[in-house]
């Protein structure tokens, strides 16, 4: 009896300790993502870790979301500079940093992974913050263009894994991809979709399918603009102002490649062709695997389809 006494008050306090708001984050990546990912979460009151691999890149988010956030202020506080001030400082004293990611995790409820899209990378990641992390600690991918179920297979907690995919710039795109697996338990969706509602974001719901929304639908169309100029049917200047002012997209899909980068794009494609090869809308372009081959990238190289001062 007793021993059953034992087990009701564990599962009671293991589903409590779920279904508690969030409040420690830590995030794994401090590139642009993160840093956003961080900024976005600080600014909502959570407690935020920041890690990479260094003091150097950790310094240089930091001065980015620092940056970032005195240009929110600018025109958030435009007439109160002084309440703008004392919202930055609240919101860096929101952020710390680390460059041990198993230390960080032991004491967190949310782990959000937004390193380098390698699938081995993030498993390898993954499995030693699984044996560090107390068990109510959730897990969670910010990956665009991997399966979140095959990341979760380097832990034992797949019930406790799930997707989130932010939008660059994180602070401004409103919204987030949660993506649910097979194996994601109800409580763990529930507390990803409350999270990202505190962040002041508009959550919609995935299931694990290559590009979730946003992705599934933009990397087809982006290549199919790509196989279009390719045939001879349209100039890359035609086609993209023929999509800003005939279906009202701020960019034209050419421009849009450059400004994602086109070996972002190219690694996407491939990855989904090796999925499903038969898939046309998965095939390669000639075009723009010889793009990324001569290292025209888009803007971030000053040259892609366009080229850039």
């Amino acid at each position: 009896m007793a021993f059953v006494t034992r087990q009701i008050i564990r599962t009671l306090t293991t589903s409590a300790a779920r279904n508690a708001a969030i409040k420690h984050v830590t995030i794994i990546g401090g590139g642009q993502m993160g840093a956003g990912i961080a900024q976005a979460t600080a600014s909502t009151g959570h407690t935020v870790v920041l890690v990479d691999t260094s003091e150097d890149i950790l310094k240089k988010s930091a001065r980015g979301i620092e940056g970032s956030l005195k240009r929110v202020v600018k025109k958030k506080f435009a007439d109160k500079p002084e309440v703008g001030d004392e919202f930055i400082q609240k919101v860096m004293k929101n952020v710390s940093t680390s460059t041990d990611a198993v230390s960080t995790v032991q004491s967190t409820d949310l782990v959000v992974e937004a390193i380098v899209e390698n699938l081995k990378i993030k498993q390898g990641l993954f499995s030693a913050l699984d044996k560090a992390a107390p068990q109510h600690t959730i897990f969670a991918s910010n990956t665009s263009s991997l399966p979140i179920t095959d990341i979760a297979r380097s832990t034992a907690r797949l019930d406790r894994f799930g997707g989130l995919h932010f939008f660059n710039p994180v602070p401004m795109m409103k919204l987030v991809e949660v993506i649910k697996t097979e194996s994601t338990s109800q409580e763990t969706f529930d507390a990803l979709m409350a999270f990202s509602k505190a962040l002041g974001k508009h959550p919609v719901t995935c299931k694990d399918t290559p590009g979730f929304i946003v992705n599934r639908l933009l990397v087809p169309y982006m290549m199919e603009a790509i196989r279009l100029h390719e045939r001879g049917h349209g100039s890359k200047e035609d086609i993209d102002v023929a999509m800003k002012l005939g279906a009202g997209y701020p960019m034209g899909p050419f421009e849009l490649l450059d400004y994602v980068g086109l070996d972002t794009a190219k690694f996407i494609i491939d990855g989904w062709y090796e999925m499903e090869p038969d898939n046309p809308l998965f095939a390669p372009s000639p075009m723009l695997n010889k793009l990324v081959a001569e290292g025209k990238f888009g803007k971030k190289t000053g040259e892609g389809f366009y080229k850039y001062k």
